[in-house]
């Protein structure tokens, strides 16, 4: 069949008839009754008049005042049940023709009727086993039509050979009968054999060379094939011979708006309404002329027409007419009425599959998050147009969201053999990235989005992988690039935003949300992203109030509970925190394993691992095959000590993660830290098969190489890791990691040096400050620090390595002062409490140190370092016995720690357990001949002999 805008346009029999309930309220009321067999003669022969002049609803009207006068006259019945019939009035029908047969009128009399309303009813099954419509025993002329309606219905229930049989067996009692030959071009067409279908329509045509439908039936055919000015010309044809001839003035005014021929589609349009006004097909043509002018309410008003139309016609009327099915289909689908499209598809795709219907069915299955239903109706879509791009770009992303990257980026790479599409270059991108493959999905995406920024798709996924990679600035060029072109789109303002917050740009990122705002006051990652620029820049009180108002609106909102945690952890109410993530956690579904994750590193920070297990087995029971979740539950294994688990565990991760670069480097970072180098050598090994310029696994493998002694292998690596990425630090840094290995001091803080200067990050200054710091370079490590903390005043991590190393050299005053504006940021820091603790009993100020240390340990009440802090303190501050409760707890967590062990022993031997503190101090001099405390060790143990 014909498409009309590229879809099906055939309608047989005529529309109005399955819009019976509307052409009723037309009726016109019956005439009063009268008695009499001449009154109602009369009325018969006035109604088959106006039935021969084609006046069906005159008609209609004086067989029914005939009916009035007397309900037994047959010829009346007859003539009635054929006009209703005509009228599209196909229950009418049947019952008319019921009737009829109770009177006794022949079934040879009624049958094309009876079989007709049947039909239009979409009770075709009923058709094929009426008692009345079976073939054997009607005359011959009656017995080719009943055969050929019982095509349609074989037909239509997809039972196609049983069809052609029927109208093979029609041929052969009418062999120069027209119709039997049009009955088969639409069933070869629908088996797409144009070669038999073609001989069809010239047989009907060489029978009736003036035959409307059989001019029609050649256009099918051409347009069908893609040859376009054949099929114009065939329909035009059969306009000519019967202008009322709906279905080709239909199908032209399709080809018209196909070839943007706008005025002529619009004129078949107008011509085709004025001749049908209740004609579903042109108010869905006009709707499309009307979008494309950009006239979106009138068009939405007309697909409005469409589905008042066709939404009242019970479905069965239309299950078996693929056209209407698709018509509602369509017309849902275009007014966002996605639920309504699906059953009407679904059933045009069960009767024509193979269709561009099957492009829009898919969209619907993947809004419902069905990928593999989408994939189903794609694939064999795609086997029979392997060059539509839409499709194969559908299809590649149904592969995707099924966890299928390697099938997509294979279909894409196959396409782009093809033709150099921006579209196929920005799904393989995405695919690329789903494989790990970030390097490589960067340069693809970006490479495409230069090429054409008009590709939105590739912007769209180019922004939050440069993001991830730290490219903040190009982010927000693209960002930028994409809002010229959609300046009131509400997402892209918003990820405008995105990305100016992440590159420093806080006043364009409220602007940017701001703006999205005033697009839609209801979008609520605008709002989220604004309470994320008040936690950026401690405005805590104004983002407290941001999240409350969002979740006052919907308190299931686990965004909003997610921010709302890290807010409060900020503020240092870690127990509120937990309680919301907690919260998020119960709320959220399986795909957002986040508010799992970061209740798991809440639990980490306090040092309570074992809290963390808990929740880790909790999350591992509800996704037990995610590499992400297993990979967090070995470092949770880690933070027990439980290295063995680990490493069983990172073997289930790695082998999951197949050939998933990323994923399989993240893994092998775990091995390495659970002493498994060997797993982790493995892991990396099948990162780099899948892609061999990986950077991150390149720089675990440069490590791998260092701890086996390997620097030249390492340096090597490193070096190709400039040659990637020159502008990144990493690979200078590795070479001044090599450099150190090799005892080449300069040169290693000459590499950190270029590392800082290729990216003057948090990251490559920290790693500058210790290496300055571990090489005794104090006045530059104090500049480089300060520097640093001038231009970024909020970075704590840099501000802690400078107080660690204040302290290290002896200047506790300064240290102090760092530590305490730390603390001024973030008060719950166990770490810095624990270390400002230990400055003030430097300085002397055991009172001070005292208060601050049992802070620290209210923070972190599990951690041995901390712990021992407070005893120690306590044992200057003259508490023996409470000393000794600490100090005995922080023993049995860290029994390896000889300062631990010193400190023990003091307080034991000032309590005057001197047995027990020989035990303690010899245990520390042992097993540990160099430690801070050495020398006062000694000093100890002399005393105690």
């Amino acid at each position: 069949m014909p498409y009309a805008h590229g879809l099906a346009s055939r309608l047989t029999p005529r529309l109005t008839g399955l819009l019976c309930a509307l052409v009723m309220a037309g009726v016109a009321t019956p005439v009063i009754a009268q008695a009499g067999k001449e009154k109602a003669a009369r009325h018969y022969e006035d109604a088959q008049v106006r039935f021969d002049r084609k006046d069906i609803p005159g008609a209609i009207v004086q067989l029914k005042n005939a009916l009035q006068a007397d309900k037994s006259l047959l010829p009346v019945q007859l003539l009635l049940a054929r006009a209703l019939m005509i009228d599209g009035q196909a229950v009418a029908a049947e019952v008319a023709v019921t009737e009829a047969l109770r009177l006794g009128v022949d079934r040879a009399e009624i049958a094309v009727t009876l079989g007709q309303s049947l039909l239009a009813q979409g009770k075709h099954r009923q058709m094929l086993e009426h008692a009345s419509l079976a073939p054997a025993g009607l005359p011959n002329s009656v017995r080719m039509k009943v055969l050929l309606l019982r095509a349609t219905a074989f037909s239509g229930l997809g039972e196609e050979a049983n069809a052609l049989k029927a109208v093979a067996e029609a041929r052969s009692i009418g062999p120069d009968a027209a119709e039997t030959w049009l009955a088969e071009v639409p069933l070869r067409l629908r088996a797409r054999q144009f070669k038999e279908a073609t001989a069809a329509a010239d047989a009907a045509l060489k029978l009736t060379p003036t035959s409307a439908e059989a001019h029609y039936q050649r256009g099918s055919i051409a347009h069908l094939r893609s040859d376009l000015p054949a099929a114009i010309e065939s329909y035009g044809k059969a306009l000519s011979l019967d202008p009322n001839h709906t279905e080709s003035r239909i199908a032209r005014a399709g080809l018209y708006i196909d070839t943007r021929r706008d005025a002529e589609a619009l004129a078949d349009i107008e011509e085709a309404r004025k001749r049908s006004p209740r004609e579903p097909r042109a108010a869905y043509m006009k709707a499309l002329l009307l979008e494309r002018a950009g006239q979106r309410a009138p068009a939405r008003a007309a697909l409005g027409e469409v589905v008042g139309l066709l939404d009242p016609v019970p479905i069965d009327f239309i299950r078996y007419r693929p056209q209407l099915l698709l018509l509602a289909g369509l017309a849902h689908f275009a007014l966002d009425e996605y639920g309504k499209a699906l059953p009407f598809l679904e059933l045009f795709h069960r009767a024509q599959p193979g269709t561009p219907a099957s492009k829009v069915l898919s969209q619907i299955y993947m809004r419902e998050n069905n990928p593999d239903r989408a994939i189903d109706v794609l694939e064999p879509y795609v086997r029979s147009f392997p060059n539509d791009s839409q499709a194969l770009t559908q299809l590649s992303a149904a592969y995707l969201v099924k966890g299928r990257p390697a099938k997509a980026t294979q279909l894409m790479q196959d396409a782009l053999k093809s033709r150099d599409a921006p579209e196929y270059h920005t799904v393989l991108g995405i695919a690329m990235n789903q494989s790990g493959d970030s390097s490589g999905a960067l340069a693809q995406l970006d490479a495409t989005f230069r090429k054409d920024p008009r590709q939105i798709q590739a912007g769209l996924a180019l922004v939050p992988l440069l993001l991830r990679q730290g490219e903040a600035a190009r982010a927000v060029q693209v960002a930028d690039q994409m809002l010229k072109q959609r300046p009131d789109d509400a997402a892209l303002l918003n990820l405008a935003g995105i990305a100016k917050a992440q590159a420093g740009d806080f006043g364009g990122a409220r602007r940017n949300f701001d703006a999205a705002l005033a697009r839609d006051g209801k979008l609520i990652a605008p709002q989220l992203g604004l309470a994320r620029l008040d936690i950026a820049t401690t405005a805590n009180d104004s983002a407290m109030q941001r999240l409350k108002a969002i979740l006052k609106a919907d308190e299931r909102n686990v965004e909003a509970l997610y921010d709302m945690a890290a807010l409060l952890q900020r503020m240092g109410k870690l127990e509120d925190a937990q309680r919301t993530l907690e919260r998020a956690s119960g709320l959220a579904t399986k795909s957002d394993p986040r508010p799992d994750f970061a209740l798991i590193e809440l639990h980490l920070r306090q040092n309570r691992a074992s809290a963390a297990l808990d929740v880790a087995k909790g999350l591992l029971a509800k996704v037990p095959d995610d590499v992400r979740v297993l990979h967090t539950y070995a470092r949770v294994q880690l933070a027990q000590g439980d290295n063995l688990g680990a490493r069983q565990t990172l073997v289930g991760a790695s082998r999951r993660a197949g050939f998933n670069a990323e994923q399989q480097t993240e893994v092998a970072a775990l091995q390495m830290a659970a002493g498994d180098d060997a797993a982790a050598a493995y892991s990396l090994d099948k990162a780099l098969s899948a892609s061999a310029d990986f950077v991150p696994a390149l720089v675990l493998q440069a490590r791998l190489e260092l701890g086996r002694n390997e620097p030249a292998k390492a340096e090597a690596r490193a070096r190709r890791i400039v040659q990637l990425q020159p502008k990144l630090p990493v690979g200078y840094q590795l070479l001044g990691d090599v450099a150190s290995a090799r005892g080449q001091t300069r040169a290693a803080i000459d590499a950190y040096r270029q590392a800082y200067k290729a990216q003057p990050t948090s990251a490559t200054t920290l790693a500058l400050l210790r290496l300055l710091s571990a090489q005794g370079e104090a006045a530059e490590t104090r500049s480089t620090a300060s520097q640093w903390l001038k231009a970024n005043p909020r970075d704590l991590n840099i501000r802690k390595a400078l107080a660690d190393h204040l302290a290290r050299q002896g200047d506790f005053s300064a240290a102090r002062t760092e530590y305490e504006t730390i603390l001024k940021t973030a008060p719950g820091d166990a770490e810095v409490l624990n270390n400002l603790a230990n400055a003030l009993l430097q300085l002397k100020d055991v009172k001070a140190a005292l208060a601050v240390a049992e802070r620290a340990v209210a923070r972190s009440p599990t951690n041995a370092i901390v712990m021992d802090t407070l005893g120690w303190t306590l044992v200057q501050d003259g508490q023996h016995e409470a000393a000794l409760i600490k100090l005995r707890d922080a023993r049995l967590r860290a029994p390896a720690n000889p300062e631990i062990r010193y400190h023990l022993a003091v307080a034991l031997a000032r309590s005057g357990k001197r047995a027990e503190a020989r035990e303690e101090v010899s245990a520390a001099l042992q097993d540990h001949p160099n430690f801070e405390s050495r020398r006062a060790a000694d000093a100890l143990l002399g005393t105690l002999k």
